[in-house]
């Protein structure tokens, strides 16, 4: 392995078998761990030999894992750009194709396969690759891949024409249960294409994977395979619209230039045999684009279109909108017409059972001469009818939560008098001086999102909860004791709060701690809510908050006393607000669910 391979905090991560937090938190903690040799300050990179070092007088690490050893060297032995052809190189020699990658590399990955298998060093290398790359390499989910591949009928051949990695396909041919039979696969970019059939080269499958674009450099122009599955590339304008416009393959219209995925569709159709299926990941918009209704509409005359299915949102790796699962097949010179086609709304784990339904007993099917209006909608949720959810709480029953809580609202107003009186003040800058209170604020910078210490954060305590935060006991914390009053520096609302029990505290707040003997923590609390809030700072629409300048009345103890009940009976008070109002909105939310779902009628008269 070169002397000089690095790894980023998430490889580090993996490594020690830890969440990137705890990475960032052992740099924050420990002065000798290896500082950054390269990257950026938002993903900097750290030397491996150094990072192994350290994982190890750490006990964090006993041995390297030799796959990530591997890895880490084909990781680094060239750049971001070049990677994926690196990948490739080395995954086909495991196979015995493509380019032969460097010597070392090659030796490395056959030390690998030895040991692990060449099936899985090849998923192995590929996993990583993906992993690395996650913000550009967009690839389907092995549940939307295995749904997609289980509505095929058991086809000798199938087809990708927009392969990617080939994870349909592999899909695929895990959904038949075997390792025979044939698959074809075009992928635009050449090292991934590569990559993708090295995959499934090495599960003993006879693949043939070609390089360029389907539509404009089809490889396959005399393809009839069985079956074709595909997730098209979404909203391409520069598919190939002018070069193509008298293509052979446009059976069912010319696809507009804005409509990309049906001229995929329309690939798919002519590459598969009279009667093979066709399976395609479809954007919702595709279903109700006015630009492609006479497509749509061709393909129900002719009962190319069988059903659409409507997905969860996500299920698409290109887009986070629900899509939509389009289920053709070809036409042939003896098939009669069909009459009616499917629409669904499914999560993953139902769209076969519904498949099935609506092939054995016509459930969910819907007349296709009711979708031949102007539009030509296919969206699936437009035809269904929605199922009544039940509410999970009955209307009656937050009404009555509601009225009781606004009968007990006027009982909790704090009893003042209406009478005004000068109040003499100090600020508690001056009381810090005098030594009659003390001030400390926590750290800036600490990790809240792990550890094994509760932490009081500035949100908690604006929110009037509990220790939401997770950190350690390090130089500069800070433990709360019952009786001291806390406040966040940096704050939208200012709020000072009273602690009650010990809690260790998070960054950016104020800890006071008084002598009660000279001070009721509530009075110092109230006091400081507003004045502090007046001698703020604001940046970006927060406040900066100095509590020094923050005046305080000098009062006997008893009368801070009497203003701290005051000010502990007004807390109850907007407890009190806060809790009427999210019941009333919850009741809102309810009523407006239960009227649109179906679950309430409104009552006339």
């Amino acid at each position: 392995m070169r002397d000089d391979a690095t790894v980023t905090a998430g490889d580090i991560a993996r490594l020690a078998g830890v969440g990137r937090a705890a990475v960032s938190n052992w740099r924050r903690r420990f002065q000798d761990f290896p500082g950054p040799v390269g990257g950026t300050s938002s993903n900097p990179l750290f030397s491996l030999n150094q990072v192994e070092s350290w994982l190890r007088s750490q006990g964090k690490l006993d041995e390297l894992p030799f796959d990530e050893r591997v890895w880490q060297q084909i990781r680094n032995s060239a750049d971001d750009l070049q990677l994926l052809s690196v990948v490739s190189d080395v995954a086909c020699s495991l196979v015995g194709g493509g380019t032969e990658p460097p010597a070392d590399l090659a030796d490395a990955a056959s030390r690998l396969a030895a040991e692990l298998g060449t099936p899985e060093t090849v998923e192995f290398l590929y996993r990583r690759y993906v992993e690395t790359n996650s913000r550009r390499v967009q690839v389907p989910s092995s549940e939307v891949a295995a749904t997609m591949a289980a509505l095929l009928e058991s086809p000798d051949m199938v087809f990708d024409p927009h392969c990617g990695f080939g994870g349909l396909l592999v899909a695929a041919l895990d959904a038949a249960r075997r390792h025979a039979g044939r698959v074809f696969g075009q992928e635009r970019d050449a090292a991934m294409a590569r990559l993708a059939a090295a995959r499934l080269s090495a599960r003993g499958v006879k693949a043939e994977i070609r390089a360029g674009d389907s539509l404009t450099a089809d490889a396959f122009p005399d393809m009839a395979a069985d079956a074709a599955i595909c997730i098209p590339p979404y909203s391409e304008r520069g598919w190939g619209y002018e070069e193509l416009t008298n293509d052979p393959r446009w059976q069912y219209g010319l696809p507009p230039r804005g409509e990309s995925e049906l001229a995929w569709v329309q690939h798919c159709l002519a590459r598969v045999r009279p009667g093979g299926q066709v399976v395609v990941l479809m954007p919702p918009a595709a279903a109700t684009r006015r630009s492609g209704r006479r497509i749509r509409s061709q393909l129900l005359r002719t009962g190319a279109l069988q059903g659409i299915i409507g997905l969860p949102a996500g299920s698409a790796p290109q887009s986070t909108q629900p899509p939509h699962l389009w289920l053709l097949r070809r036409p042939s010179d003896d098939d009669a017409v069909p009459s009616q086609v499917l629409m669904a709304d499914c999560e993953l784990e139902d769209v076969l059972p519904a498949w099935r339904s609506y092939l054995e007993q016509s459930k969910g099917a819907m007349a296709i001469i009711d979708l031949l209006d102007d539009e030509v909608d296919l969206t699936p949720s437009r035809y269904l009818v929605r199922k009544v959810a039940p509410l999970t709480r009955s209307v009656d029953e937050s009404r009555a939560e509601l009225a009781a809580l606004a009968r007990e609202l006027a009982d909790a107003v704090p009893n003042v008098l209406q009478e005004p009186r000068a109040l003499t003040m100090t600020t508690l800058g001056e009381l810090i001086r005098a030594g009659a209170v003390q001030l400390e604020q926590t750290p800036m910078r600490m990790e809240i999102e792990s550890g094994d210490v509760p932490l009081l954060t500035a949100k908690d305590v604006t929110l009037g909860r509990g220790p939401t935060g997770k950190g350690t006991v390090e130089s500069g914390t800070i433990t709360a004791q019952p009786g001291d009053v806390v406040i966040p520096a940096i704050t939208r609302v200012v709020h000072a709060r009273v602690i009650t029990e010990e809690v260790t505290l998070g960054p950016h707040l104020f800890m006071i701690r008084v002598d009660q003997e000279l001070f009721d923590p509530h009075f110092l609390a109230g006091f400081l809510r507003l004045s502090a809030e007046r001698t703020a700072s604001t940046m970006s629409g927060t406040l900066r908050v100095d509590v020094r300048r923050a005046q305080i009345p000098r009062l006997p103890l008893d009368e801070q006393r009497r203003y701290g009940e005051a000010f502990r009976q007004l807390e109850v008070y907007e407890r009190a607000i806060d809790e009427t109002a999210r019941v009333g909105r919850q009741l809102a939310a309810q009523i407006l669910e239960g009227l649109t779902g179906g679950a309430l009628q409104p009552v006339t008269g």
